[in-house]
């Protein structure tokens, strides 16, 4: 089945809502700390949408016979002044999703294709994505398309966020 890359309108925010939640869930396994409830998922929602609204960056959807099935969010970003001027800006992958039955199937790289486009179109020269330690398909998919190491943020809980109740994976449980 073929499918169309193009820019979210607003009938598509309750398709988008879904796929949020949906991320959530499906990073809960490997990061314990993601809201499972819906309100989460709006919240989550309204901070990629002021993100995207404030970079003046893009909300891009895959469409298959009407029913979105992915989305990107695409910001543009300025690093901090101890990086080279000339290498400040760059684009970001804010927020990457596509449907578990239509994974595997070139929905997400031509999502991040188009983002790409976009980002060249305004001058970027670089292009960033976060994904989750452990998130081994992401980071595959990731590489498949041309990315590459860059950063590694590390992570200690401590004091009362130490303990397996907040939500924390115990043991092994990092990506």
């Amino acid at each position: 089945m073929t499918f169309v890359i193009r820019p979210a309108r607003d009938e598509d925010r309750e398709a988008i809502l879904e796929q949020t939640w949906l991320l959530n869930r499906h990073e809960e396994p490997i990061v314990g700390n993601r809201r499972l409830d819906r309100a989460g998922a709006e919240e989550t929602l309204a901070r990629g949408e002021a993100r995207v609204a404030k970079t003046n960056g893009a909300k891009l959807v895959a469409e298959r016979e009407g029913e979105v099935v992915g989305h990107l969010f695409l910001t543009f970003e300025t690093a901090p002044v101890y990086v080279r001027e000339a290498l400040r800006p760059y684009a970001y992958i804010d927020e990457l999703y596509v449907r578990e039955r239509c994974r595997g199937q070139g929905i997400g790289q031509a999502l991040m294709a188009e983002a790409e486009r976009t980002a060249v179109a305004r001058g970027y020269r670089q292009l960033l994505v976060g994904v989750q330690t452990g998130n081994a398909p992401a980071e595959a998919a990731y590489a498949r398309f041309g990315f590459v190491p860059f950063s590694l943020e590390l992570i200690k809980r401590i004091g009362d966020a130490a303990s397996p109740e907040d939500g924390a994976p115990e043991s092994g449980g990092s990506r």
